[in-house]
């Protein structure tokens, strides 16, 4: 029997990571841009809304204008100088369901034309060499280059060295050595790469860059829910959350994946019915899996470390195969149903959301991503005007600086 009521969890406030060397990277894009043809953006497909990393953004629109692209009609370029695109890899396909893939690359194409979006997983060999075709094409649209320059950017963990290193594998033919290091902790890359040779003929080469946080997730529900979500993915450095936060609110999105037989129900005994109660669950996995305490009492700190684990090792997999369950509300229904998509997309079922056939299905997923889209840019665009997406401390860095420059104004004036 499917969930009811599924409430999310009180979160906690996020944390602040930022390192020396996530700044350093940001205040050199500019610079780096003006000798970038490629800009390869990583983001986790289990996130396309959250990885996005908006203080990024600026540099990346001033960069298109500069190469010739109008401001005003991101598909028209008025001035073709040599190669200048982005383009927008979702890692990890193989962690959301299929059926929203297709859905959600149209309903970006809508909202974002000026990005040109695929998916793709480094374990999946049609998915690199799709890519790496992308990047030869567009190099030999511009033959007077003698080189095409990549530019690889996104937010810590979400797997830019891992694709690198499988894009130079599928470009270089022979043995090639692993070009770069990875690690499943966030904040291994912590510098410019050297330029690594991908392709050839045409020559392309990449660099790799440190993963870049945004240097404050925001207030309240929204921030909270931010950061908790980049924590679960990993790209948030380890032991800044509490565990059972994590457990907490992975619970609840597994429930929102999938309220009739949530991925987690594999962890419990047989029989075993969905839950909304944390505590209920981590009693029930850490008796089952022998995580017991000093007088006989279940360990849920234990539970949770495992739980989320768990999660982002096979959970994940057995999560993203759930098949898409519009056809479970029939046209005489009178009742509506949560359904989502990845951790970002998340809507409700209405009764008459009844579809007649696959491509009406798409038709209604697409509909409900789009409208989670226009959410998305609306609370940014809120966050902007009300400078919730700057921390305490920026704020008085900011005014300090201010502060300087009229005083040196006034100075001046004299």
């Amino acid at each position: 029997m499917a969930l009811s009521h599924i409430l999310m969890p009180a979160l906690p406030i996020p944390p602040s990571w930022f390192p020396g060397h996530m700044m350093k990277f940001t205040r050199m894009l500019p610079a780096l841009l003006t000798r970038t043809d490629v800009v390869l953006e990583i983001r986790d497909s289990r996130l396309p809304l959250t990885s996005i990393n908006r203080t990024l953004e600026g540099a990346l629109q001033k960069w298109r204008i500069e190469r010739g692209w109008d401001p005003n009609n991101p598909t028209r370029r008025i001035v073709n100088t040599g190669a200048c695109e982005r383009i927008v890899v979702l890692n990890k396909r193989d962690l959301v369901p299929e059926w929203g893939m297709e859905p959600f690359r149209n309903a970006m194409a809508k909202k974002f034309p000026d990005q040109q979006m695929l998916f793709a997983s480094w374990q999946r060999p049609r998915d690199i060499r799709n890519l790496s075709e992308i990047l030869v094409k567009i190099a030999k649209r511009h033959p007077h280059a003698m080189e095409l320059n990549v530019l690889v950017i996104g937010m810590p963990n979400v797997g830019k060295s891992t694709l690198l290193n499988a894009l130079r594998n599928m470009g270089i033919k022979g043995r090639t050595p692993k070009a770069f290091q990875t690690s499943a902790q966030p904040g291994l890359t912590q510098a410019l790469s050297t330029r690594l040779k991908v392709s050839l003929d045409p020559l392309v080469y990449a660099f790799d860059t440190p993963g870049v946080m945004l240097p404050f997730l925001g207030r309240g529900v929204e921030g909270a829910e931010r950061g908790v979500k980049l924590a679960l993915i990993a790209g948030i450095k380890e032991g800044l959350y509490d565990m059972e936060a994590l457990a907490s609110y992975l619970l609840y999105r597994l429930n929102v994946l999938n309220p009739i037989s949530p991925a987690y129900l594999q962890l419990l005994p047989a029989g075993s019915p969905p839950t909304v109660n944390l505590e209920e669950f981590l009693t029930q996995l850490a008796q089952r899996m022998g995580m017991i305490k000093r007088g006989a009492e279940p360990d849920l700190a234990r539970a949770a470390v495992y739980f989320v684990r768990w999660w982002r090792e096979e959970g994940g997999l057995i999560a993203a195969s759930s098949a898409l369950q519009i056809q479970e509300y029939s046209a005489g229904s009178t009742h509506s149903g949560i359904q989502g998509w990845g951790f970002d997309f998340q809507w409700q079922l209405q009764p008459n959301d009844k579809p007649t056939s696959k491509i009406d299905e798409a038709r209604i997923v697409q509909e409900k991503m789009e409208a989670c889209i226009d959410e998305y840019q609306i609370t940014m665009e809120r966050e902007d005007s009300e400078e919730n997406n700057i921390s305490p401390t920026q704020i008085k860095k900011q005014q300090v600086l201010e502060e300087k420059m009229r005083r040196k104004m006034k100075y001046t004036k004299r």
